[in-house]
This record gives C-alpha cells, structure tokens and sequence, in this order.
C-alpha cells in the first residue's frame, strides 16, 4: 500500500475537529463530557463503527468504545485509546476561542487530545474507503478521566487491553516527527494540613494556622525536587473566613520519575511528612492515583521501527524517547503490551491559554496511523 495516497484530507478534518473542539469537557463537569462523547459516537457510527456507550465512573463522564467491522471481530487486535476529558474549564472558548492563522489552530483540547483522537477515526475509515482491510480488528476506546490519573478508568483500560495485540496511543507529539516507546512513573498525593482555630483578631497567637503550615510544608516538598524525581504542588485551598485562623488546608501533589524505583523513593520522602499531634494538629499524606513506569520493551520498539519506515515513506524521519506527562499508555505498556504512543497530531502548548496544532499534521499523522494498521499482524 501507499501510505501517501490514504485519502485524509487536512482541509476537511480540520471543519469536523472545529466541533469537538468547541465541545467543552472539562473532567469534572460530566454532563459536558457526556455531551463530547455523544458527539464523538455519533461521528464513529457514521464512519461505520459499531458504537457503545460505556457508563462513566461514579460522578464522572461516559465512556465510548467502538469497533470496526472485520471478519475477525472478537480475536486479539488493535487497540486504540484515547482520553477526551480537557483540563480547560467550562467558558476557556471566551479565552481559547477555535482560531486558525495559516497552519496553526488553536482551542482547547485541541491537541491535548481531540485531535488525536479525530485522525484515529478517520484513519481507520480512510483504509476502508481505498478497500485495504486490517490484518487484525480494530476497537476505539475513549475515556472520560485521563487528565485526573484515571482513577476511574483503569481497570477498563487494562481489560480492553488484555483483549488486544497492540496498543496505539494519539496523545499529541512531543516534537515534531517523534512519536513516544516509553513513559515515567507518576504518583499523587493529597495533603492535609490541620491547625487549630481562634479569632485572627482578638486571639491570633492562640490559634495554629493550616494554611500557614501547609505554605510551610509546600516548600519543603517541591524543594525535594531532583534531576531522579520530581514534586509539584498545587490545588491548594485554605480556610474560610478571614478573621478565623484557618483550621484545615488542602493540596494536591504530583510526583513523576524516569525510574519505578526514583518513583519509590520519593514515596517514602513523602510518606515521611505525614505527622499528627495527640492535639489532632498535623499533616496528613495519603497517596492517590499511580502510573506504573513504562519502559519500552521489544514489542514496543518493534512497533517503533515499523512506524519509523512509514514515516520514511511519508518524508519524514521519526525520532523516539520515554516521555514525562503521563498517559494511559503507562498501563498497557507496564502490561508488556506493545505499546505506542504519542502517535497524535503536532502541537505545542497543551494545558495552557495558547494549545494549538499544526494542521497540516492531521493528515500526516493520520497516515501514519493508517499505514501502522494497514500491515499490524
């Protein structure tokens, strides 16, 4: 097959993503979710994907899964998995507004990882219409919690998984022209801070500030930073009148390493904060959702070199590397299944006011997926 003739138009995809993208679904807003994967399944089933919609976890979004039709239906074959849960809350379309200039777009989600998740589709669509059936069957799973650790999700995840002999990821590129064999191990952490109240005004000194000491601790945590392991906090929230000192305080920590034993280490760094007083002053740490470290195995970078060649084809040279930012990919691919992610769209900027693509990419990207499920056996 020539990859170069898979029939993905750039021009045209980019009018269909225009909706997704104005498709707010912030992950915990789950009517908004709700409405991006009905919108996403209404468009697989018109591409011919036999579509069902997955109830979500408790207070979160749905999921979708969809399965192309093929004479092998029901043994092992690709899967393709993808998040369209955002970060950006509801009303980011007034700042982020959907926004093309020559050959970059802007939205939110957009590459973050709608975009992704829309060439996959198409490339999967784009075979059938120049009559080049799959090796193997294809099944799209799209989920509703990726951007939160995918607390809810994971177990879905590793059971569509465990059904498959491959796993493609389209979150976004990293870099142009490479596509990711690996990812770090990721923790979080919620952290709480207990003081003891009194009147900020007429009895300040009697009283234990919390926020105060999590401002304290907060320091101390990220100041645990390494080149083996990191330490980010953030979602903080403190007290509730200003004339009170404060008697609770929260967080949220999110700690990455290139290595599950890095990973390990800075667990027990962090476990070590947790003190309470017999008073019930103290901090609290509890550890959240993981993401296993996947390290890239031989199935992985099988399915590196097969891509590498169809990008040579398509002009380009494909570069590779274990990534940082979490993905569902970190399950399949501690699962020893060949896994490759970051095969999306490019892009720059995700997570913030200025996420954009290149819109050239949803083609070229899309035929690089095409070709990878054109010869999968």
């Amino acid at each position: 097959m020539d990859v170069t003739k898979v029939p993905l138009d750039a021009e045209e995809m980019i009018k269909g993503l225009k909706r997704w993208v104005e498709c707010e679904s912030p992950t915990y807003d789950k009517p908004s979710v709700d409405r991006m994967m009905a919108l996403a399944a209404g468009d697989m089933e018109a591409l011919g994907f036999s579509v069902e919609i997955i109830p979500g976890p408790e207070g979160l979004g749905n999921c979708v899964r969809g399965k192309f039709p093929h004479p092998k239906q029901g043994e092992p074959g690709v899967l393709i998995i993808g998040h369209l849960d955002t970060v950006h809350p509801l009303g980011t379309l007034e700042k982020l507004p959907f926004r093309r200039e020559g050959d970059i777009c802007w939205g939110p989600g957009i590459c973050d990882m709608k975009g992704g998740n829309y060439i996959a589709i198409h490339a999967v669509k784009a075979l059938a219409d120049m009559g080049v059936e799959t090796p193997l069957p294809v099944t799209v799973l799209l989920t509703s919690d990726e951007e939160i650790g995918t607390p809810g999700t994971r177990a879905l995840i590793e059971a569509e998984a465990a059904k498959n002999k491959y796993v493609l990821v389209p979150e976004p590129a990293w870099a142009r022209d490479t596509v990711v064999t690996g990812r770090y191990a990721i923790a979080r952490y919620h952290l709480t801070a207990t003081g003891r109240p009194s009147h900020a005004g007429a009895a300040l000194k009697a009283g234990q500030s919390a926020v105060k000491m999590m401002a304290r601790k907060l320091i101390e945590i990220e100041d645990m930073t390494n080149e083996d392991c990191t330490f980010s906090v953030s979602v903080m929230h403190g007290g509730q009148w200003v004339n009170c000192v404060p008697t609770v305080a929260r967080a949220e920590c999110l700690s990455m390493a290139k290595r599950q034993d890095d990973l390990d280490q800075g667990t027990a760094k962090i476990l070590a904060f947790d003190k309470r007083e017999p008073d019930g002053t103290g901090f609290a740490v509890e550890k959240s959702v993981v993401r296993p470290v996947w390290e890239a195995s031989e199935g992985t970078m099988a399915l590196y070199e097969r891509v590498r060649r169809i990008g040579n084809e398509l002009g380009f040279d494909l570069a590779h590397a274990s990534e940082g930012g979490g993905s569902d990919g970190n399950f399949t691919g501690a699962m020893g299944l060949p896994t490759l992610d970051g095969l999306g769209v490019v892009g720059r900027d995700v997570h913030t006011l200025n996420e954009h693509i290149e819109v050239s990419s949803l083609a070229s990207r899309g035929r690089l997926i095409a070709g990878l499920l054109a010869e999968l056996d």
